[in-house]
């Protein structure tokens, strides 16, 4: 495909086909992606019947080991290299002689008609050279889709021709003697132009092709990052193998400075990991045995042996890969403008170029000048700065926010990101770490120790999410353990155990107070604890009260500014958590949340991004499988990374890094991507606006602003590559 005809044609008869629900064409990537019940023979052979070739992705890229390797710009710089060489001669004898009395051979003076055929040969070793554009342009017009090359080859071959046609009455002159005919034919020959045309595109297809291949760096290093072997630990022995060879559940070893070369978890050793690479984290990950690890991170410190649990196409690594390629390779909704004036853009131009030769021809009487009009016309006009426009940016922006660790699945989902007017936070794992830890230590006529001692004993046998908070603490402080005996749980109260004779009670107020006296200090203190969001639990051991410990959900720390940033870009914040209003309340204070909305079960989430997408585009921020429906009704979704499976399917986008302040990051990022699309499609359409009218000589009766058909194909060949650079 050479512009955005092309790609507007393939997608047109792909849709045309039953059973096909969805089908995007990429034009930047060469890529399509179809979504429906249809045989893939079926699609190929429609693209084939559009005039084009295709082949399944997965097979193609199976032919060669670097899939993302540019081919194209080395092939067209030797055949641009041949061209211009061949130009330089013919812009020598064509202009330098005839225009400016450069010297020549003496064999050449005396005649001329000798200059005439070795002007129209180097021309016809130029169109030999570059042939391509009239074999995709001609296949292009038999298939009633002319494209980019349709335009290119009509003008160099309407030039070539029309100049053959005065070599020819040169010839018949030459022969009657009549040399001052044959010297004012020179001045009548168009086979420069015919040969500048195909040079001056190639030259924009050159760097276009360039910089279409840097756009694929993003993709590139990523898969750099993998590693080419493993060492496995097999019947006591370590051997290298492959990474290919690498199968779920084998045993793995990974020294400090190596690459780990698959996901896996750690079964001994610990170690520093460098997440770097896939979460754009600088900072190492301290890692023990039970934690994971994942393919193309780095081991910093330390000795690991892990299990492998996803390997080949299943591991984070070839997912982010995956996202970020399916992302390039689809389509925003602003591209679908820009693709329905690229249907009829071509025809349309053509028919432009006949209006103008036929009004010049008419108004002056002098075909020569009318077709330089009319070539002019076809030269200038470029689709494929249209057909750029999009996907460039796209394909920019999503490696970009690849390497910050922000994954956009969809093109969709990066425009739709930065026109979010509202974002919707689930409290727990997004604003708040998820995980409740101890907050407040407040003892009674004890030490803290004693305090924390008593309290983990009680909780240990526990599973409640607060005891497994005090236990934690306690392990984090080393403080030694009792036994207890006698050990009973009282749902929505507390606990209660025997140890040494004595009686251990642990939990709420209204439970404690009816087996020891509570300081009216400490319950002003829990009542101050718990406006914090924090939940206060009380100990006695028999009716002597030793003392109180808070625990809470701790906010993470970047929230707070996350939440200052959003502001500042213009977006209201809601928080959504099936807690009680008093906690929610004060973590949204805390944070600077302007609304929130607490007691919400799972359905009920839903139904608020429902409500809210009433007044204006809703992003939706969580982690957890009950934030899955929400995440699908929002017009974005967005998962935190080390949230559930379910959450990140479910959702648009994904935050490797697991940071609040990503949000608004991922925002910015959207509008910057969305401005280099709205500012491309400007340019692509306001240059064609200009230069086709100025090409077609609308301008001359007015200003005498005239554009030879060469001038017209530098233009042209200069907007894709603006477009393109603009968006690098």
């Amino acid at each position: 495909m050479s512009c955005a005809a092309c790609s507007a044609r393939v997608e047109s008869a792909v849709r045309a086909l039953a059973g096909v629900e969805e089908c995007s064409v990429n034009l930047l990537t060469g890529s399509m992606t179809v979504e429906g019940e249809v045989a893939p023979d079926a699609v190929i052979a429609a693209v084939v019947c559009a005039g084009y070739r295709a082949s399944i992705a997965g097979k193609a890229e199976a032919v060669s080991a670097d899939p993302l390797r540019d081919r194209e710009t080395p092939r067209l710089v030797r055949r641009l290299s041949a061209s211009v060489v061949l130009l330089l001669f013919l812009m020598y004898i064509s202009m330098g002689y005839a225009m400016w009395g450069l010297p020549l051979p003496f064999v050449l003076v005396e005649n001329p008609f000798l200059i005439l055929l070795f002007e129209a040969v180097s021309a016809a070793a130029v169109i030999a050279l570059n042939f391509g554009f009239f074999l995709r342009g001609t296949r292009g017009l038999l298939h009633g889709a002319p494209n980019m090359d349709t335009l290119v080859s009509l003008g160099s071959a309407a030039a070539f021709l029309y100049s053959t046609l005065v070599l020819i009455g040169a010839a018949v002159d030459t022969a009657a003697g009549n040399t001052a005919a044959v010297h004012a034919a020179m001045h009548d020959l168009y086979y420069e132009s015919a040969a500048m045309i195909l040079v001056l595109v190639s030259v924009g297809k050159m760097l276009e092709a360039r910089a279409k291949g840097k756009t694929a760096d993003a993709l590139r290093s990523l898969m750099a990052l993998s590693p080419k072997t493993a060492t496995l630990l097999r019947d006591g022995e370590e051997i290298s193998v492959p990474v290919e060879s690498v199968k779920v559940g084998d045993i793995f070893l990974v020294r400090p400075g190596e690459h780990i070369p698959v996901d896996g978890v750690i079964l001994a050793g610990e170690g520093a990991v460098n997440e770097s690479a896939l979460t754009g984290e600088s900072i190492p990950v301290n890692k023990q045995a039970g934690d994971g690890v994942a393919c193309a991170t780095q081991n910093m410190s330390g000795f690991l042996s892990c299990r492998a649990t996803r390997v080949g196409e299943d591991t984070t690594l070839s997912e982010i890969i995956r996202l970020v390629s399916d992302a390039a390779a689809s389509k925003a909704p602003i591209a679908k403008a820009a693709d329905r004036v690229s249907a009829v853009f071509v025809p349309l131009v053509m028919g432009i170029a006949l209006i103008a030769l036929a009004v010049w021809t008419a108004a002056r009487g002098d075909f020569s000048y009318a077709l330089g009009r009319a070539i002019s016309v076809l030269v200038i006009s470029c689709p494929c700065a249209l057909g750029l426009a999009t996907p460039v940016a796209i394909m920019v922006g999503s490696g970009v926010g690849a390497r910050r660790g922000i994954l956009f699945k969809t093109a969709t989902a990066l425009e739709e990101a930065g026109k979010a007017k509202t974002v919707i936070l689930d409290k727990t794992g997004t604003v708040t770490r998820g995980e409740l830890t101890v907050t407040d230590l407040a003892p009674c006529a004890v030490s803290e120790e004693d305090l924390l001692t008593v309290a983990a004993s009680l909780e240990w046998q526990s599973e409640h999410p607060l005891s497994r908070a005090i236990v934690a603490c306690g392990e984090e402080r080393s403080v030694r353990l009792f036994a207890v005996t006698e050990f009973s749980a009282l749902p929505g109260r507390g606990l209660i155990a025997t140890a040494d004779g004595a009686i251990l009670r642990g939990g709420n107020a209204a439970y404690l107070s009816a087996y020891a006296s509570i300081p009216a200090e400490f319950e002003e203190k829990a009542a101050a604890l718990a406006e914090e969001g924090k939940t206060p639990l009380f100990f006695a051991r028999d009716d002597a009260f030793l003392g109180m410990i808070a625990v809470a959900d701790t906010v993470r720390e970047e929230s707070a500014a996350a939440v200052r940033a959003l502001a500042e870009l213009g977006v209201h914040t809601v928080m959504l958590t099936g807690d009680n209003e008093r906690t929610a309340r004060a973590i949204a204070a805390r944070v600077g949340i302007d609304e929130m909305v607490a007691g919400v079960l799972p359905k009920g989430k839903e139904k608020v991004v429902a409500s809210w997408r009433t007044r204006g585009r809703v992003m939706m921020v969580g982690d957890g499988i009950n934030d899955a429906p929400a995440l699908a009704r929002a017009d974005v979704g967005v998962a935190i990374g080390a949230g559930s499976d379910v959450a990140i399917d479910a959702a648009d986008v994904v935050l490797m890094r697991s940071r609040a302040d990503d949000i608004p990051t991922l925002i910015r990022l959207s509008r910057a991507v969305m401005r280099t699309v709205r500012q491309n499609l400007f340019f692509a359409f306001v240059y064609n606006a200009i230069g086709i009218p100025l090409a077609a000589g609308a301008f001359i009766p007015l200003l005498g602003w005239e554009l030879p058909p060469m001038f017209g194909a530098a233009a042209m060949s200069l907007s894709s590559v603006s477009v393109v650079s603009n968006a690098l």
